[in-house]
């Protein structure tokens, strides 16, 4: 019996003991709920006056500012982001409210929901109006909690059914920085986009527009599967930081809902108050490493900071230059560094470099390097220069990469041109006379005879270095040049130090600018001391002959060695150039009649091939002097590397100022071997023949007047190019010219009679001179060339 009490009493004791344990549990949840409801009900106080404080605050600005109401919280939490300033105490400032004690905030990552109007909007008020924008979106402290506004107001107003945030990372690739309303499948597969991928956020964050539902591209993959979407960029003085994008639920092909201007400003609005929740964007390279990294560079580089006006990037500010970097103008780096970009070139920001700087900026991606060709313009014309152009931004900075093209190329081709001004006593100048700058090219300190280290001599000073005689025709020149603004040129006699003298062509162009104002001078000086003695003795021979009764055959005579001693029986050899050539002169019927026919076949040094075919009006010996003249001065002047329409401006100048008023026609083309272009140009001459598998073509005739007809002539150039196998053919009138019919009708008939060329050049051009239609006995020349 005492056992069953004493087992019944500790079954008692036992569930006793259970039921006020139940009873404890029960007591600690219900003081759990309790605290967790008081918990609930404080944050909902909270949030109720955060609620009230900034919607006051944003009704304040709206009304201050004129701004619509998500404007208006935009520019709360904008202000509130930029003076580190929490947004309800911001709020209650403008307000006028007490400031808010701690722990009034909301915490983060809370989701404050919208009050009983929505973002101080009316909630009957149709959806054209503007989407409603809670004034707890303004008060947001991170981007989750903006995302969870977002869609909280969006899903009612719009049927919008997920919201996505993407940030832009180094390199171009984007990371969904917040969401809402997407699975946590998707948000994992989507954490991060790589660059390339044609997301409609990746469209939007790299340069394009904002998408809007149903354009071109806004369907493209995405989190959240098939649906409408509307993606906005979320910009920071124009640098794309990231996007927002909306998405709706697929219900159709033709159901992507229509926003109007209302509702896209608000869009505009809430992208704004997500920017200001991304912080500063951060900076991937420290102000000392761009320096460094700018110094240590192999390529020449600029480092470029924006320069914002009026909240937007209207140019950039040159920092640093590193040391490989050569300016196309020629200044030195200290002229550059702290300059304005756009006012140090900008012709080439004109050109498109400021578009590719702007748009590497905004997109922080960086450009592959192109080969882009800029133009640059300090004075006079612009000069085109091919660059190698690289942009690569550096947080808030951008680096500038160019290199200009064949930089090496054109070391070897400014050797060879100074070797060919060697050889053919060549040397150039310029002059600034408002900067008081001079500037001689090798040769022409030996041409005066003075010392390497010798400074150079003004244009102005040549008369003190000239025989007193040539000092009239100096200073028409300078005359000419100075306040004509016209080419000039002069035959003087340069006194050397050891009391020789040279015989040099002075040739100066002046350069102005936009106004009209002289700003340099550029020409260059021809030693013709050889050709002047050969002049000599040809005038001291027609003295002799001036008194004898064979003065008229002698004269013929000697024209006629002068032609065929100047005129090579055969071109030079080609092979190099993978050119064949042929020539052919015939002198006239009547040797008392020896006209001024010649041609010239010359390599130059950039292995481009001058051909040059040219007849002297008259006969005899002036119309031979005349011709070693012009033939000499173009081979001369073929060196420099002009075109075609330049040479023969500068032929005309010569014959202008050859005595007897020389007057000539002349054809000059510039063949380039190896890709068969041809360019070229005439002064009142036949123009070219080309010959190809098509049958005969006469090329087109550009403008020019015959050599010593007009002071400021000017000729135009033509292009065309020559196709494996193809002949050029360039002749005198003596081959055509006939008294009863047009030239043209002659061409047209000797060219059907002697067929195609064949691979013999040379019976070619027989064949043609035996088939000459001409009727007038002059003087002919051939020239005949053929690409492999």
């Amino acid at each position: 019996m005492t056992s069953a009490r004493d087992s019944s009493a500790r079954d008692s004791a036992a569930q006793e003991a259970a039921a006020q344990e139940a009873a404890e549990r029960t007591a600690r949840a219900l003081a759990e709920t309790v605290r967790r409801l008081q918990a609930a009900a404080a944050r909902a106080h909270a949030e109720a006056r955060t609620r009230a404080a900034v919607d006051l605050a944003t009704g304040i600005l709206a009304e201050r500012l004129g701004l619509p109401v998500a404007e208006a919280a935009a520019h709360l939490a904008r202000l509130a982001r930029e003076s580190g300033v929490p947004v309800l105490a911001l709020a209650a400032d403008i307000a006028g409210l007490p400031e808010p004690e701690p722990g009034q905030e909301p915490e983060p990552g809370t989701r404050a929901g919208p009050g009983p109007s929505g973002f101080g909007r009316p909630a009957a008020e149709p959806p054209e109006a503007g989407l409603p924008v809670a004034p707890a979106l303004a008060a947001a402290t991170d981007l989750e909690h903006a995302a969870g506004a977002v869609l909280d107001q969006a899903a009612a107003a719009l049927g919008v059914r997920a919201v996505a945030v993407w940030q832009r990372l180094p390199g171009g690739a984007l990371a969904l920085a917040a969401h809402a309303g997407l699975s946590a499948e998707e948000t994992a597969g989507w954490s991060r986009v790589p660059p390339g991928v044609p997301t409609p956020a990746q469209l939007a964050v790299g340069g394009g527009a904002e998408l809007w539902p149903g354009e071109p591209g806004a369907d493209g993959p995405s989190p959240g599967g098939p649906g409408a979407r509307a993606v906005v960029p979320l910009l920071d003085r124009r640098r794309r930081r990231g996007a927002l994008e909306l998405l709706w639920p697929a219900t159709g092909p033709d159901s992507a809902p229509v926003l109007g201007p209302a509702q896209r400003r608000v869009l505009y609005a809430l992208a704004d108050l997500c920017t200001t929740l991304l912080g500063p964007p951060p900076e991937p390279v420290a102000p000392e490493q761009a320096d460094a990294l700018l110094d240590g560079l192999l390529t020449p580089a600029l480092l470029l900071a924006p320069a914002v006006r009026a909240e937007r990037i209207a140019d950039f500010t040159v920092l640093r230059v590193n040391a490989r970097f050569r300016d196309p103008l020629g200044r030195p780096r200290e002229a550059l560094e702290g300059a304005s970009l756009l006012e140090t070139y900008p012709v080439a920001c004109a050109a498109g470099l400021l578009d590719r700087l702007l748009r590497a900026y905004e997109t922080g991606m960086p450009s592959t390097p192109e080969r882009v060709r800029l133009a640059f313009r300090e004075h006079g014309p612009a000069v085109p220069v091919a660059v190698l152009l690289s942009v690569v931004p550096l947080g808030s900075r951008v680096l500038l990469c160019w290199q200009l093209d064949d930089e090496r190329e054109e070391d070897e081709q400014v050797a060879l041109l100074r070797q060919a001004q060697r050889l053919a006593r060549v040397a150039g100048f310029e002059e600034r006379p408002a900067e008081g700058g001079i500037r001689w090219s090798d040769g022409l300190r030996e041409l005066y005879g003075l010392p390497p280290d010798a400074p150079p001599v003004p244009l102005e000073r040549l008369v003190r270095h000239t025989h007193p005689d040539d000092r009239p025709a100096i200073r028409r020149l300078l005359d000419t040049v100075r306040h004509h603004h016209r080419t000039a040129s002069a035959v003087v006699r340069l006194d050397r130090p050891d009391g020789t003298h040279r015989f040099t062509r002075v040739i100066a162009e002046p350069v102005v600018d936009e106004t009209g104002r002289l700003v340099a001078v550029r020409g260059a000086y021809h030693d013709v001391s050889a050709q002047h003695w050969t002049e000599v003795a040809l005038g001291a021979t027609r003295e002799r002959l001036a008194d004898s009764e064979q003065e008229s055959a002698e004269r013929a005579q000697l024209a006629l060695r002068l032609q065929q001693a100047i005129l090579p029986a055969a071109p030079p050899p080609l092979a190099v150039t993978g050119l064949h050539a042929a020539v052919r002169y015939r002198p006239a019927a009547q040797r008392d009649r020896v006209g001024g026919d010649w041609y010239d076949v010359l390599v130059l040094p950039d292995r481009r091939v001058l051909l040059a075919v040219g007849d002297v009006a008259g006969h005899g010996v002036g119309a031979a002097t005349g011709m070693v003249a012009l033939r000499h001065a173009l081979r001369g002047l073929a060196v420099t590397g002009a075109g075609p329409g330049r040479l023969l401006a500068w032929a005309n100048t010569v014959a202008l100022r050859e005595p007897g008023q020389v007057t000539a026609t002349a054809v000059c083309v510039l063949v380039d071997p190896v890709g068969g272009e041809l360019c070229w140009a005439r002064a009142g001459h036949l123009p070219p023949i080309r010959l190809g598998a098509d049958g005969a073509q006469v090329l087109p005739l550009p403008h020019g007047v015959l050599l010593g007809a007009l002071d400021d002539a000017e000729y135009e150039e033509r292009t065309a190019r020559l196709d494996p196998g193809d002949v050029l053919l360039l002749y005198t009138d003596g081959l055509v010219e006939r008294r009863d019919r047009p030239v043209e009708e002659s061409v047209e008939q000797l060219l059907r009679a002697a067929g195609a060329p064949g691979p013999d050049l040379e019976q070619y051009l027989d064949r043609l001179l035996e088939l000459s239609p001409a009727d007038t006995d002059d003087d002919t020349c051939l020239i005949a060339v053929q690409t492999e």
